[in-house]
C-alpha cells in the first residue's frame, strides 16, 4: 500500500494538511492506518480547526484499504488463471530458465539474490533485451544504481544475430530498444510514486500504445529499501512491505512478470545474508540465490523459493561479460 505523499495528486483529501496530521500521529502510509486506533485518530482530528476535512481524508484512506482487498477466490479459479491467462518468458540464460521451469512466469515477482559481481544486473539486462526481442513486449527498467546499459543490450543482440547483416543488427537493436523503457528511481518514494503512475497508465491502456507491458524490472530494489529500515521504528518495514504489495499487485493484475534484485550484507560471524532481512523474505513468490567465482564466467544459481517448484534445484551456467 502506498505512502500518502504518493495519492496527494490523485485524492484531494489527502492534501499536505491532512499528510501533517498523519505524520504527528507516526502514520506515513495507507499500511500505517492498519495498525492504528481508529478511534482514537478521530478524537485527535476531532480536535483541529479543520476537523471536518481530516475526517473526510480518514474516509478516504478507508476506502483505498478497503479497495486492496482481494476476493476469494476457490482453487478452480486459481487453476484456470495460472493456465489461460500466466504465460512464460525466457530470461536469455538456459539454466535459469531450467531453473525456473521455462523462465520467469507472468503474475510473479522474482527476486535475483547475490553478492556484488555475481550477475544480478547482467541477467537482468539480458532478460529485457530477450523479452523486448522475443516476445515484442514492453519491459520497463526501473535503474537505481546506472545499470542500465543500451550498449550491453547492444552486445546480446550481436551475439544472438552474428550470422546476420549489420542492417538487420541494427534494425534489430532500434526496435528492442523502443520496447524497454527506463527509468531512474533514486529512494522508495519516487518508487512508489512511480509504481502508481504505471498501474493507473496500465489501467488506461495507454502505455505503450499496441505494444504489452510484459516486463518490469527493479535493480536493485534492495537499494532503496536498505536506508529506511534501520533505527527502532516499523515506518521503513511499512514503505518495504506497501512496495512489495503493490509490485505482486501489478504482476498479478496485469499479467507481468516482475524481476527484481536484493544484494547481500554482512552478517554474524562475518557469513553474507541478504540485505532486506527476514521480514522481505515472503514477499517474492521466486526467490534465486547467486554466487560467481571471482574472475571467472561461471555462474552458480539456487533455488530458495518457488510456489510450485521443490527448492534446492541447482544450475550453473556462463555469464559473458
Amino acid at each position: 500500500m502506498p505512502p500518502l505523499k504518493a495519492l496527494e495528486r490523485e485524492f484531494s483529501e489527502i492534501d499536505s494538511n491532512f499528510q501533517q496530521f498523519c505524520s504527528s500521529q507516526g502514520i506515513l502510509s495507507v499500511e500505517d492506518f492498519l495498525v492504528h486506533d481508529l478511534n482514537v485518530l478521530v478524537a485527535f482530528a476531532e480536535q483541529h480547526d479543520t476537523s471536518k476535512k481530516l475526517k473526510q481524508g480518514i474516509t478516504r484512506i478507508l476506502s483505498i484499504i478497503d479497495n486492496h482487498h482481494q476476493p476469494w477466490l476457490n482453487g478452480m479459479k486459481l487453476l484456470e488463471d495460472a493456465l489461460q491467462n500466466k504465460h512464460v518468458l525466457s530470461t536469455g540464460y538456459e539454466g535459469i530458465d531450467h531453473l525456473l521451469q521455462g523462465g520467469l512466469h507472468q503474475g510473479q515477482l522474482t527476486e535475483l539474490v547475490g553478492p556484488s559481481s555475481c550477475g544480478k544486473t547482467q541477467i537482468c539486462l539480458q532478460a529485457a533485451s530477450n523479452v523486448a526481442d522475443k516476445y515484442t513486449g514492453a519491459v520497463m527498467f526501473l535503474d537505481t544504481c546506472n545499470s542500465f546499459s543500451p550498449r550491453r543490450i547492444a552486445c546480446f543482440l550481436t551475439r544472438s544475430m552474428s550470422s546476420s547483416s549489420k542492417e538487420d543488427r541494427q534494425r534489430s537493436l532500434e526496435r528492442v530498444l523502443r520496447n524497454i523503457f527506463s527509468y531512474s528511481v533514486f529512494d522508495i518514494f519516487a518508487l512508489l510514486d512511480v509504481l502508481q503512475q504505471v498501474e493507473c497508465k496500465l489501467k488506461s491502456q495507454a502505455f505503450t500504445g499496441d505494444n504489452q507491458v510484459q516486463l518490469l524490472i527493479i535493480d536493485s530494489i534492495s537499494s532503496l529499501i536498505t536506508p529506511i529500515l534501520g533505527g527502532n521504528g516499523a515506518n521503513g518495514h511499512s514503505l518495504m512491505t506497501s512496495a512489495g504489495l503493490l509490485l505482486k499487485k501489478l504482476a498479478h493484475e496485469h499479467n507481468l512478470s516482475v524481476l527484481v534484485t536484493n544484494h547481500m550484507v554482512g552478517g554474524e560471524g562475518g557469513s553474507l545474508k541478504p540485505a532486506l532481512g527476514e521480514s522481505w523474505k515472503s514477499v517474492p513468490h521466486v526467490r534465486i540465490l547467486l554466487s560467481r567465482d571471482r574472475g571467472g564466467n561461471l555462474c552458480d544459481a539456487s533455488l530458495l523459493k518457488h510456489p510450485s517448484v521443490a527448492s534446492g534445484r541447482f544450475v550453473r551456467f556462463m555469464i559473458e561479460d
